[in-house]
């Protein structure tokens, strides 16, 4: 074991449990490490789309010129993945630096695992002299860690349901603990075009500048959510201040991502005068920007596409972005989820599209076993023919729809971080 491999274990075991919502110890512990983000920083929360937003801001920032630095949770393959700076990863070495000031730091008081990485990878950021933080909430916003950064511009995405225990089961008190990202007399973006009365009225109580996708910024030449995109086409920004006119569809796949998209772009235009961007650092970064397991396309026949889709929103955009873009042959999924989630959602929105399911477990103690997840899915999706015998590992279902697939199918590996991950270290070997 590495002495980064024995940090990150010494950390997960520190605090009674995984998930302690609350920023008073957090708080307490930065406070000791007088830590301060001085750059402008943009926090970005949602259900969906932040980590592709987060991805967009990062790219067009860096092709304007400037040094940025990207938080991001949760990884797939490395913990190194939290944390970018100017396009590269953090080493080992200048984490356990920060895992070690935090330590001190921190006395006698407990911090779970994402309060003590966030805290390390904040301090790492604050010491690199850089020109923008971008930095992605972790599991809601009020409460969440990565809050305790005064951000210059907030950006909230796509509204849905996940993580109920903590953020309640509604649109409404999941938009609610969002919207404390929000920051009085300063920008706040949101590219959800509908987002309910509750992050309204919070954005109205505190002052918040809130500039919303549809009202105050849209996207021009196509409907969202709808029409097959063309990689040749091109689209229109309209903001408050400024129109970017001639801007190419994103990199990264699906109509939805030209409303995370515009809420970057929003966010860049609300910083204008701190961070100025050029038009052409805005098409560049389009087209450059990346991020793993969001439908990623990997090369070969079959074609496999990696999504760590996990909610029943987050599925719908994967169904329609698969209706988009249709294979030949048949439609594979590799699928498994966590216990917690909406497994039943999920399905009813991927059903129709998927020829054949072959279902597996996940891992730990949030893991859901294949033979419960194939009781949740047959009733749903069942059509004669279309179900393997459930599978003892991620690996093993791939390998057996690898087997079965013709060169015109495509394998969809899907269902949350844990699948995408398992699938990668198979994948990753062979090019993928």
């Amino acid at each position: 074991m590495t002495e980064f491999d024995a940090w990150l274990q010494r950390i997960e075991r520190l605090h009674h449990r995984p998930i302690e919502m609350g920023l008073a110890r957090v708080r307490e512990v930065a406070q000791r490490l007088s830590l301060e983000v001085k750059c402008p920083s943009f926090v970005v929360a949602g259900t969906n789309g932040k980590g592709s937003t987060c991805a967009m801001l990062e790219s067009i920032l860096r092709a304007a010129g400037y040094r940025v630095g990207r938080y991001s949770s949760p990884h797939l393959l490395r913990f190194n993945e939290r944390a970018m700076i100017d396009g590269s990863l953090a080493t080992d070495q200048e984490l356990i630096e920060q895992f070690e000031a935090v330590e001190r730091a921190r006395g006698e008081v407990s911090l779970t695992y994402f309060e003590f990485t966030t805290l390390a990878i904040l301090r790492l950021f604050a010491a690199r002299q850089l020109d923008a933080a971008v930095l992605e909430i972790g599991l809601g916003g009020r409460l969440d860690a990565v809050n305790l950064v005064d951000a210059d511009c907030s950006v909230v995405t796509a509204i849905g349901l996940d993580h109920a225990d903590f953020l309640g089961a509604t649109r409404e008190s999941v938009a609610f603990e969002k919207a404390h990202v929000y920051r009085a007399g300063r920008p706040a973006i949101c590219s959800d075009p509908s987002p309910p009365d509750t992050l309204l009225e919070y954005a109205r109580s505190i002052g918040a500048d809130l500039r919303i996708l549809g009202r105050d910024f849209e996207v021009i030449g196509f409907p969202l959510e709808i029409g097959l995109l063309q990689p040749q086409q091109q689209w229109t920004y309209r903001g408050p201040t400024l129109r970017r006119a001639s801007l190419p569809i994103p990199s990264l796949r699906g109509p939805h991502q030209l409303r995370n998209a515009a809420g970057a772009i929003a966010a860049l235009e609300a910083l204008e005068q701190a961070l100025p961007v050029g038009q052409q650092a805005v098409r560049e970064g389009l087209l450059r920007a990346t991020i793993e397991a969001r439908f990623q396309v990997l090369p070969g026949r079959p074609t496999v596409i990696l999504d760590v889709a996990h909610n029943p929103q987050a599925a719908e955009a994967l169904a329609r972005t698969l209706e988009q873009h249709p294979c030949q042959g048949r439609t594979h999924a590799v699928f498994a989820m966590l216990r917690d989630k909406d497994a039943a959602g999920v399905v009813e929105q991927m059903g129709s599209r998927i020829d054949r399911w072959y279902l597996a477990p996940t891992s730990g103690a949030r893991g859901m076993d294949a033979q419960t997840l194939a009781s949740i899915v047959e009733p749903i999706a069942a059509v004669a023919g279309r179900f393997e015998p459930p599978f003892d590992s991620v690996p093993d279902a791939l390998a057996a729809a690898r087997s079965a697939a013709t060169a015109d199918d495509r394998i969809v590996v899907f269902g949350s971080f844990v699948t995408v991950a398992d699938a990668m270290r198979v994948l990753r070997p062979t090019g993928g």
